[in-house]
């Protein structure tokens, strides 16, 4: 088949890997090029630097509703195109450009978690199961009628990042299957009524507050990891938390209080504590909890704030 492929980051790679090895992938069209990384310097999107390789050809528009876009879409006489997290939102003229429509491979069980961060609100909110939906494009954010859908659980302590990795390869068996029945798929309608939303995570997501429950913490932490991280102050400064498990005994002691043994400090929440296990002082490396305290000279009662 005849294949446009839409797609930015890391999370659409083996999607775009299938679709080489068993499709005509006609063209890639992929974000411009931006700073990234400590220097800032200019770099490719993953997906162009996967396209590049193959040899196939690159289109990098910064707005696909300029109009000037729809006629090279067309001129690559598509069947179909196929969308993972490209990051701009696609006009129905774009969508229809290929014969057969477009398909977005989704990492969420729709209707829910529609939008840009499916996986991160997933374990932010504390689902024990997520999955991939393909289904076909229309002008909506996540709205189209499903095609096919694929569960998998969340695993206990499982970071945004690492079910992004099983969710990526996860969503490259489901739209190879998707393609291969696309004749005999009857398209399901989403049920408006159970949607929800996942909104592109903010900075701000990440700042903690102790005193929510400890399991709904160590979900923002877990969630937030690998972006934008969930952060609290430290007597030493901002502290960012990168992985912990939640403790339900009581703390007997206000939220973001320190206690516990000095050398495994558990932090007070509005119910139980969060045992730390991962953090990254400012300016610092990552470490284990028990090796930031033996440099941080803390003492019991001593808290963390808010942000």
């Amino acid at each position: 088949m005849r294949v446009l492929f839409y797609g930015t980051p890391r999370f659409a790679l083996p999607t775009l890997d299938a679709l080489l090895a068993g499709h005509e992938v006609v063209g890639v069209v992929t974000q411009p090029d931006r700073p990234a990384g400590r220097g800032q310097r200019v770099a490719p999107p993953p997906v162009k630097a996967r396209a590049t390789a193959a040899g196939v050809p690159v289109l990098q528009p910064e707005r696909l509703r300029d109009p000037a876009w729809l006629e090279p879409l067309r001129a690559l006489r598509a069947e179909v195109a196929v969308v993972v997290a490209f990051g701009q939102i696609l006009p129905k003229a774009v969508l229809d450009a290929p014969a057969r429509g477009s398909i977005n491979v989704h990492a969420s069980l729709l209707p829910r978690y529609r939008g840009a961060a499916p996986i991160a609100w997933a374990i932010i909110r504390g689902e024990t199961e997520t999955g991939i939906t393909t289904f076909q494009m229309d002008e909506g954010m996540d709205t189209g009628a499903m095609l096919r859908q694929a569960r998998t659980p969340i695993r206990p302590g499982e970071t945004a990042g690492e079910l992004a990795e099983r969710l990526a390869r996860l969503g490259a068996e489901v739209l190879t299957e998707t393609l291969a029945r696309l004749d005999s798929i009857t398209p399901t309608p989403q049920r408006q009524e159970e949607a929800t939303l996942a909104p592109r995570l903010k900075k701000s997501d990440g700042h903690l507050d102790w005193r929510e429950p400890a399991r709904a913490l160590v979900g923002r932490i877990h969630g937030c990891n690998p972006w934008p991280g969930a952060v609290t102050l430290a007597p030493g400064g901002r502290l960012l938390i990168w992985r912990a498990t939640a403790v339900d005994a009581d703390p007997g002691a206000p939220p973001g209080t320190l206690v516990g043994a000095a050398e495994d400090f558990r932090v007070a929440a509005g119910a139980g504590t969060v045992a730390p296990i991962e953090v990254q002082p400012e300016n610092r490396r990552a470490l284990a909890w028990r090796d930031y305290l033996r440099g941080a000279r803390l003492r019991p009662g001593d808290r963390l704030m808010p942000v």
